[in-house]
């Protein structure tokens, strides 16, 4: 698993209620104790109109009283009733229009009682009731009483892997992936969802030939190691020979420890064990250290069983269809021949662990460092320098064109229906996926018959809309969930207020894996105490992104804020994750509370889709990113002195810093002071806090060469980690640092963060842009 850091969750909003017209602010470098000097309105005009007496009825003479008086009176009081009247009629219609909105679309909603009183004329009439709005603390409890883990384990579940069990691929476009599509929308029709569709697009993927691939030993003669069922997608095909290296988990570091050994990559072919990164980090790794080729088997288990097994992946360092970069696959999209510059041009293919202890006991180099042992005996880090064993690799695949279905379902929001927040699960899988696709499918139609039950029978009116969404093409990246960001990335950063994935939700019992946008770190503490708190032996832990998750593109590439998170277990992982034996049984055996925690989690990821679309204002607590840039300040700080050396300074950088934490504040104090029953006003401050995450995505990179422009979780030289590897790299050794890119860095650094610091102070005329 990746390094992990416990969540340092803190609670609370910041910002007073000050009401204010006008604010000067003395800029200070850290942003910290900036001086606000506030100027009332009322201060600055004090003493009225220049020119004005002070008393302005005490100069002019006294009124004239005449007939014509009265005239005017008792035509301005027939008018006043009128106008009461007209008010009085309009409210009433407006009332009954409301109350005649079916939500069922047959008519008969449900109605609150109704209370009855007397009129002057001792009439008895009946006030007319809107629908019942509920509080949050009811819809909770509404939400968890419907949820049920016995029909996740009596309806849902069953039916889900019934259709898996037995099946060797359920590969995306494949008629196994099609039929759960076609079941899934049937789904979803019967629940009743405002609207059903399906999303399509022709993508290029890859299959593996007729032939399978091979792993040889060539030493006197040549010796088959392994010719495994699975397959490595979008790895290049051909044969390659090349000395073996054996690097851990093959992260830089990993590879810096070879070199300290002063062990040639060049032409080899790298091994590495399932863990830490994704495998196309690992074999984009490899390729820079002119690797010619590249093997990785699963990681230490419990399981016996799992010895034998080889899993699935994909090389792809990046996600979609690799050959649309940045483009959506539609059909009548016809882009001249272009390709990801993700692609590995290596091929590659997984082993299972007994064909790597097979391949280090014929290795008669070093013995494998103690912590890269990975529980394997007589681990070695390569072969002798006298020692002519190679290792010979055949790959087959095949490319192909597909396509694949997205299955979506609505319930619309009665108030902002073109706001929403998005649900989604992986469908596919290569094997039966019962943890990798059937999990989170069975709580996706879970949460989606539940939600749907609550709105049509009248219980609930979410202000906001509700997407239920199943993607194809997961295993290959997030293939069906970046096309269709792809396809309308001009519009759903500013529509969508929140995903959530619900991918691989149940993988063991003990852990809480969470990964999310620091803008619902307070929204996930508060319903992570509520719903999981009962679980005592449970640990929290947070985790990056990685290139895996669904979740990713919508982050890094749409600039919409995601939560991803499931239960696991950091000593013991589930070994069959990717391969044949994903299977019900064998995550069963995982842990005997499967049901109870799909329950769990359902609700988990059911309360912050309800709260994101319930409540007058969005939880997004943007002030988290002034936290976010503060740390990241403290990190870079003491490079101070290296970069003046260059006749370059960090101020500008920390002057934009400081920028956004006082727009921050500022629409803070906005949102406090704003009148919460104004629509008008309330959507539009929701809008600018929706945007913050979208604003954090450089603009100065094209989606296409760059997809991942996010600053803070996107890859490339424009993220702030790239900035601080380069000045660590520049106090290491100053020479190897191009100055140039240096100053780029630092200029594209500043200007985005104050690019989000003006977006969220909302009217240009409002920024600081004090010199």
């Amino acid at each position: 698993q990746m390094d992990q850091q416990c969540l340092g969750w803190s609670t609370g909003f910041g910002g007073e209620p000050t009401s204010y017209t006008r604010f000067s602010i003395a800029r200070q470098m850290d942003g910290d104790n900036s001086h606000v000097e506030m100027k009332l309105a009322a201060d600055e005009e004090e003493g009225g109109d220049i020119g004005r007496p002070e008393h302005l009825h005490a100069s002019m003479p006294p009124p004239r009283r005449n007939g014509k008086n009265l005239c005017f009176i008792i035509i301005a009081a027939v008018l006043l009733l009128l106008i009461g009247f007209l008010i009085g009629y309009l409210s009433y219609r407006g009332r009954m229009q409301r109350v005649n909105r079916c939500l069922d679309g047959s008519g008969n909603c449900e109605m609150t009682p109704t209370a009855s009183y007397f009129s002057d004329d001792g009439m008895e009439e009946e006030e007319v009731p809107g629908p019942h709005i509920l509080y949050w603390p009811e819809l909770r409890s509404m939400l968890s009483a419907k949820l049920s883990a016995s029909r996740l384990d009596t309806i849902y579940t069953p039916v889900t892997y019934r259709q898996r069990e037995g099946k060797s691929s359920f590969e995306a476009g494949k008629t196994e992936d099609e039929n759960t599509a076609r079941y899934i929308h049937e789904q979803f029709t019967s629940f009743r969802l405002d609207d059903v569709w399906n999303d399509e697009h022709y993508v290029r993927l890859q299959d593996k030939g007729s032939s399978k691939n091979q792993v040889f030993i060539v030493e006197d003669n040549e010796e088959e190691l392994e010719s495994p069922d699975a397959y490595v997608a979008y790895s290049k095909s051909g044969t390659v020979t090349g000395k073996p290296i054996y690097v851990n988990y093959g992260l830089k570091e990993d590879f810096q420890r070879v070199r300290n050994m002063h062990v040639p990559m060049n032409g080899s072919i790298i091994i590495f064990r399932a863990g830490k990164i994704t495998l196309a980090e690992k074999v984009a790794n490899a390729r820079k250290e002119g690797a010619v080729g590249a093997l990785m088997f699963l990681n230490s288990s419990y399981n016996n069983k799992a010895d034998s097994y080889v899993p699935f992946g994909h090389a792809h360092l990046g996600t979609g269809d690799p050959f649309t970069p940045g483009f959506p696959s539609f059909n009548h999209t016809q882009f001249p021949p272009v390709e990801s510059s993700g692609l590995p041009h290596i091929p590659v293919q997984t082993i299972s662990r007994e064909a790597a202890a097979k391949l280090f006991g014929k290795m008669d180099g070093e013995k494998c460092l103690q912590e890269w042992t990975s529980g394997i005996m007589g681990c070695k880090v390569t072969v002798s320098s006298s020692s002519k064993m190679t290792v010979k690799l055949t790959v087959n695949n095949v490319m192909v064109d597909r396509k694949i279905l997205n299955i979506f379902g609505v319930i619309k929001g009665f108030e902002e229906p073109d706001r929403y927040v998005v649900l989604g699960a992986q469908r596919d899988s290569w094997g039966p996926g019962a943890a990798k696709a059937g999990v989170g499918t069975a709580i996706l139609l879970e949460l989606a018959c539940v939600i749907s039950d609550m709105v049509k029978n009248g219980k609930h009116l979410p202000r906001r809309s509700i997407i239920f969404a199943s993607w194809s093409a997961g295993e290959y990246g997030a293939v069906g969930a970046t096309e269709w960001l792809e396809g309308y990335s001009t519009t759903l950063h500013a529509k969508t207020s929140t995903y959530i994935n619900l991918d691989t939700a149940v993988l063991g019992s003990r852990h809480m894996k969470i990964s999310a946008s620091p803008l619902l770190y307070s929204l996930l503490e508060t319903i992570m105490k509520r719903v999981i708190g009962n679980y005592s032996m449970l640990f929290f832990c947070s985790v990056p992104l990685d290139l895996d998750n669904a979740a990713f593109p919508f982050l890094a590439y749409s600039g919409i804020p995601v939560v991803s998170f499931g239960f696991y277990d950091e000593d013991n992982e589930y070994s069959f994750l990717g391969t044949t034996e994903d299977t019900l049984a064998n995550l069963k055996e995982k842990t005997d509370m499967l049901y109870p925690l799909m329950h769990a989690a359902a609700e988990v990821a059911g309360q912050i889709a309800l709260r994101l679309t319930h409540d007058h204002e969005l939880f997004l607590d943007f002030d988290r990113y002034s936290d976010e840039l503060l740390s990241f300040q403290k990190k870079i700080w003491h490079f101070e002195p290296d970069v003046k050396a260059l006749g370059l300074t960090l101020n500008w950088l920390f002057f934009a810093r400081g920028d956004f934490q006082r727009a921050a504040d500022a629409l803070r104090r906005d949102i406090t002071n704003s009148d919460r029953e104004n629509r008008i006003v309330r959507r539009a401050l929701n809008d600018r806090v929706m945007k913050v995450e979208y604003d954090f995505l450089s603009p100065y990179l094209s989606p296409k060469d760059a997809p991942f422009r996010h600053i803070f979780f996107g890859k490339g030289s424009h993220t702030l980690q790239s900035l601080l590897e380069n000045l660590e790299q520049l106090r290491a050794d100053k020479s190897s640092v191009d100055v140039n890119e240096l100053k780029e860095q630092l200029a594209l650094a500043t200007w985005t963060i104050k690019g989000a610091a003006n977006a969220l102070v909302g009217d240009i005329w409002n920024t600081d842009n004090e010199i």
